[in-house]
């Protein structure tokens, strides 16, 4: 298993060289480039796939570096987890990405492109698979990095250069509080190895406890795109090509959910009691703010990013209710909340990346992001609506599809909390339920909004008149995850005990 994850990654560092060197030959570069981001993904996702089912651990250390700055990655069963994520959507969007590109030959530098694609994918896996923190924090920088250069790629747009900077002055201030958050359990431990954190956070005093839990909390929110330091999301998402754009919400936000997954439920024992209902809290907040705004959106592509941040709330309330319940000492139901946002981590690059790759289709068609400028979408681009139409019904939360799973869970969590629970504190469990329907409504309320528009109502401009379908590559990747979607949902019951391994670690 551990012989085809690195079979993948060395494949991404081979596509990224190559790219760079075939930058003039745009055609090669392009399809060099989505080779080996789809050939390195399917490697990828065997090997982990395979290390989940296996239940054990492996540890590699790289063959340089030393004791104190170590190079080594280590697969267990909830970094092979976020790992299969990563690869089932990166050769979906690699797929996509052949047709995508196509247009831009000879009018951007493809090569450059596949460089960055290619070691966004490396820094991404090595995120989830670095065993101590130098080398997690190496990785992390290269993939804000990369991140970066991919957001700019159409850097002679203002609006364009001013979201990546945005983004990178966030990402670098969160890093800063992960750094401090990272010393502070090297220097308990004597040690910057994961391992030597495993229940340490525990053993520090409540003060320590509590300044480590919130540095990490923020510190992986930026990435996340948790309210209140969301604000780069939604500027950043819509100016980056669409295939950039669902890889950044499909994955690249989902490393931040990694970074809490590990600290909450690896470094820390039953925490106090206050800082699941703080992460409960700013779920709620992320969640129903994020589909507010969304709801007054008419741009096409912000609109998806908004409901990005209300998708990380809707992960957070799994999170801050296993916290809740870990403090109360009922682990059958912590187990339940945490395989509920783990599943909705999946479910949610399924779906919102299959929408951002719908809406890509329909922003070249029409060469506009606003909706109100389509229309009619429907009859000119049939493969598109479906595979939007199916994106939208999985993140309304509506059955069979994958959405309505880990919400459902996510609901049977929370209200089995209000009659296990004492005080006041079994309360916040079905105000959360109550909170999470009401934002599955206004989801549902959006997407009839946002599918409507483009696809059902009458041509608003000649583009949209004149639209074609997109080519096959990108109908595809479209084709790829809408199946997905569906599998998720209706064979939930044999997908669901994927997660043993990882709430028995």
């Amino acid at each position: 298993m551990t012989e085809l994850f690195l079979s993948g990654i060395v494949v991404w560092l081979a596509g990224a060289m190559a790219s760079l060197a075939l930058w003039r030959q745009p055609s090669a570069a392009r399809r060099v480039g989505c080779g080996t981001a789809l050939g390195g993904s399917l490697l990828v996702l065997v090997g982990s796939a395979a290390a989940i089912f296996s239940g054990s651990s492996a540890v590699i250390s790289l063959p340089f570096g030393n004791p104190v700055f170590s190079w080594a990655i280590r697969m267990d069963p909830l970094s092979a987890y976020f790992n299969v994520t990563l690869a089932a959507l990166a050769a979906a969007v690699s797929l996509y990405s052949f047709g995508y590109l196509r247009p831009m030959e000879g009018r951007r530098n493809l090569g450059a492109f596949g460089f960055f694609f290619n070691l966004l994918l490396l820094s991404l896996a090595l995120v989830f698979s670095a065993s101590n923190a130098f080398f997690f924090l190496v990785a992390w920088e290269v993939m804000a990095l990369m991140s970066y250069c991919l957001i700019s790629f159409e850097h002679e747009k203002k609006e364009t250069r001013n979201a990546g900077v945005l983004f990178l002055i966030m990402s670098h201030a969160g890093t800063g509080l992960l750094l401090i958050a990272f010393l502070v359990l090297a220097s308990a431990s004597g040690s910057l190895d994961f391992s030597s954190f495993h229940l340490l956070a525990s053993r520090l005093t409540p003060l320590q406890q509590g300044t480590v839990f919130l540095l990490f909390l923020f510190g992986f929110g930026v990435k996340a795109g948790l309210v209140p330091v969301h604000i780069w999301l939604p500027k950043a998402h819509p100016v980056a090509p669409s295939n950039v754009s669902a890889l950044m919400s499909g994955i690249v936000i989902k490393t931040g959910i990694y970074g809490m997954a590990r600290v909450f439920f690896d470094f820390y024992g039953p925490p106090p009691l206050w800082m699941g209902t703080l992460v409960l809290g700013l779920g709620v907040t992320s969640a129903l703010l994020g589909v507010l705004y969304a709801l007054m959106e008419h741009d096409l592509k912000r609109l998806l990013a908004w409901h990005s941040i209300e998708n990380i709330g809707i992960i957070l309330m799994g999170f801050g209710a296993a916290l809740m319940f870990r403090s109360l000492g009922y682990a059958n139901l912590a187990a339940l909340a945490l395989i509920a946002a783990l599943y909705h981590t999946f479910n949610h690059a399924m779906f919102k990346g299959l929408l951002f790759l719908g809406a890509g289709s329909v922003v070249q068609a029409t060469h506009t992001r606003n909706m109100e400028r389509m229309g009619g979408l429907i009859r000119h681009m049939p493969v598109t609506a479906l595979c939007f139409l199916v994106g939208a019904v999985a993140i309304s939360g509506l059955p069979p599809l994958n959405g309505f799973v880990s919400e459902w869970l996510t609901y049977q969590a929370l209200l089995a909390g209000f009659g296990t629970t004492h005080s006041l504190t079994r309360l916040m469990f079905p105000i959360a339920g109550s909170l999470l329907a009401l934002t599955a409504a206004l989801a549902a309320a959006c997407f009839v909004k946002a599918f409507a528009i483009p696809f059902l109502a009458l041509p608003r401009s000649e583009e949209a008149a004149d639209a074609q379908e997109v080519s096959l590559p990108m109908r595809a990747g479209m084709m790829v995850l809408a199946v997905g979607c569906v599998a998720l949902g209706l064979g939930a019951t044999w997908f669901v005990r994927v997660f043993d391994p990882i709430t028995q670690q």
